[in-house]
């Protein structure tokens, strides 16, 4: 039997660091699940470039 699709595939990409101009991304893929979560998810993550914990929030 297949599962049902609640989980789906994000994106997460630095909000800092798309502000300061600076070559390159700072991205993650996570999972959510989009049944109890519908909205668009904000995590602190780590900004290699930045060298250190920003605020990433999902993109599209």
């Amino acid at each position: 039997m297949a599962k049902k699709g609640n989980r789906v595939q994000v994106i997460l990409e630095c909000t800092e660091h798309k502000a300061s101009g600076l070559a390159g991304t700072s991205r993650y893929v996570t999972t959510k699940n989009k049944k109890n979560t519908p909205d668009r998810i904000e995590l602190k993550k780590f900004n290699p470039i930045l060298k250190k914990m920003t605020v990433h929030k999902e993109i599209k």
